[in-house]
């Protein structure tokens, strides 16, 4: 059992934590939620030792473990399996399964497991790190972000293992499905406390708004208490017939409670700037290749045509080649094989994973947004600031002193500067809460032109992709459809996803397809201007036997035939022009949805 006690901590004058109290009882597992900035992680570090509390007491039963990742990973063994079974518990040194079992969660393959700890990239040295930290079996596991650097299948692996540990949990994740699916409780860091509640996030959330609603009624009603108290003071505290019980609302007015109002919380806010596409191809892209080194293809033949307005997701395990498509596609990386068109109107948007550390640290928030999009105003440039929720003077910090957090809203703050039509996401919710990741996905469903996401969070999966890239070693493959449908139709079984759900089809078979989609689209269009044309080759053969009669008529002075046949050619000629007015809309409607497919 681990219990805070009117725990207090801050920085520099700023308070962090302010009498923080609550308790995790055996077998509870807590996920811990809050803004960025609000002091989750300060909590973790609190309760690990590597910060001190400003008052108030952190207590924990004698001997009990902690589980957490440290700050400096250092590695002692030659291989990672020993690495990894280096930390069993004593009496389990001899079972290395269990180290195994963990790693092969993890995503580390017999051959990985027999190699160097030293070899692996960052996020893999991480991954390590967490099979430690798991199969050391501590008491209580304190995770930070832990699905950062893994991806959607070692994240499901994680999912089950955790669901299943009898132990306590402390985890802080921004993927909201992700946290409910392996907690029992949920802690909120907010407004400088922390509050407690069993179930998942949404029934915590219910309860916070509840509680700042009741809050600002009650401030906004003992205001207009004491106003009108005031005023009876002021007015009758000197009339002798008043006088008690203006004394008398004097002593009330005097024990009435001091509530402030609450200060408002910043919501990071997203609206796409969008600029229109003309035609329906955004990319083609025949056989790419691309590698590395000459023995290990990432990228293997890969074709794929891409139109207006689909969401695609690149989804597939660590290391498959998601980034590298993503850089290829917006022409950061060269091809080389094969060929990759891009529409000429194409403008993109582009969030890459080492897009971070190309912005300039000596610019400020304002200046670096401004570098995106010279034509806006100062007013435009700072209320996109505001959206990231870089306001008044935090607009004027400079980038180097920005956190990894902070510098992900200045580059998505950039992408809003841009005027674009193609989105190209690469895991761009890694350093947002969950309010921000939520407003992302608002701004992206709102957003009518096309999208190419790289992203493990399932919910995002669910409510945006329409087709899906499945990356494998060294090949791509398409599903046609949205990510539920994946999973119903194998999902991340190797064998099933091994297996071509629909043909890939290549950019011939996909052109063809264009066509007839386009030829559709037109049919209709095409039906109403032949119906109309008939009619008006129709009703100019009345008329011009009506004019031939009217000619007849006014030979013969026959007064009353002329009155008719005028009044039937005046009809007939106004229908006529109806009808031409009908069949020029009709022929400008053709004419943008032929343009919409320019695929010949």
């Amino acid at each position: 059992m681990l219990q805070f006690s009117d725990v207090s901590k801050g920085y520099g004058g700023d308070e962090i934590l302010d009498g923080v109290s609550f308790r995790v009882n055996t077998g509870e597992r807590c996920g811990l939620t809050g803004r960025n900035g609000s002091g989750k992680t300060t909590l973790l570090r609190l309760l690990t030792g590597q910060e001190t509390t400003d008052g108030g007491e952190i207590t924990m039963p004698k001997g009990y473990r902690l589980g957490f990742l440290k700050q400096h990973i250092t590695f002692t063994e030659s291989s990672v399996l020993q690495e990894v079974a280096s930390c069993l518990p004593q009496e389990a040194r001899d079972e290395e399964f269990r180290a195994e079992k963990i790693l092969s969660g993890m995503g580390f393959s017999e051959e990985d497991m027999a190699r160097a700890p030293q070899e692996f990239s960052g996020g893999y040295q991480l991954r390590i790190h967490l099979a430690k930290v798991l199969v050391a079996e501590p008491d209580c596991l304190l995770l930070d972000e832990p699905t950062n650097y893994l991806d959607i299948v070692s994240i499901r692996w994680l999912e089950r293992f955790l669901q299943s540990r009898t132990g306590e949990l402390i985890i802080i994740s921004h993927d909201r499905c992700f946290m409910d699916s392996v907690t029992t409780h949920t802690m909120a860091v907010h407004r400088k406390k922390v509050i407690k509640e069993s179930g998942g996030t949404e029934k915590l959330f219910n309860r916070i708004a509840l509680q700042e609603e009741v809050h600002a009624r009650t401030v906004e009603s003992v205001e207009k208490k004491r106003e009108h108290m005031e005023a009876f003071v002021k007015r009758f505290g000197a009339k002798a017939t008043k006088a008690s019980q203006a004394q008398s609302r004097k002593k009330a007015l005097e024990n009435l409670p001091a509530l402030e109002r609450l200060a408002a919380m910043d919501n990071l806010q997203f609206h796409f700037y969008e600029t229109p596409l003309p035609g329906k191809v955004v990319f083609e892209a025949d056989k790419l290749c691309f590698s590395y080194s000459e023995d290990l293809p990432i990228i293997d033949a890969f074709s794929m045509l891409v139109t207006k307005g689909e969401r695609i997701a690149v989804i597939g395990k660590n290391g498959r080649g998601k980034s590298t498509l993503l850089r290829l596609l917006v022409q950061e990386l060269t091809p080389q094989q094969g060929t990759l068109k891009v529409s000429d109107n194409v403008k993109v948007g582009y969030f890459g994973q080492t897009n971070i550390d190309k912005l300039n640290s000596s610019l400020t928030v304002i200046e670096e947004i401004s570098c995106a999009n010279r034509e806006l105003s100062d007013g435009d440039v700072r209320r996109i600031a505001a959206m990231m929720m870089f306001e008044g003077d935090r607009a004027k910090k400079k980038v180097s002193v920005l956190s990894g957090g902070e510098k992900s809203r200045v580059l998505l703050g950039k992408i809003l500067a841009t005027p674009c039509n193609l989105l190209l996401l690469d895991e761009p919710t890694n350093h947002l809460d969950m309010e921000s990741i939520e407003a992302l996905v608002n701004a992206l469903k709102e957003f009518t032109g096309t999208i190419v996401m790289v992203t493990h969070d399932e919910a995002i999966l669910r409510a945006l992709a329409t087709k899906l890239i499945v990356c494998k070693q060294g090949r791509q493959q398409q599903f046609f459809g949205g990510y539920n449908d994946f999973l119903v139709s194998g999902g991340w079984d190797e064998e099933s996803v091994s297996k071509p759900t629909k043909s890939l089809g290549n950019p011939r078979e996909l052109r063809r397809k264009l066509v007839a989609e386009r030829n559709r689209a037109v049919a209709p269009l095409k039906k109403k201007m032949e119906r109309i044309e008939k009619d008006i080759v129709t009703i100019e053969k009345k008329v011009d036997l009506a004019n031939g009669a009217l000619v007849v008529a006014a030979e013969k002075s026959d007064g009353d035939a002329i009155v008719k046949l005028s009044k039937e050619v005046a009809e007939g000629e106004k229908a006529i022009e109806e009808l031409f007015a009908k069949l020029e809309d009709l022929s400008q409607q053709y004419q943008l949805v032929w343009e919409e497919y320019q695929c010949d």
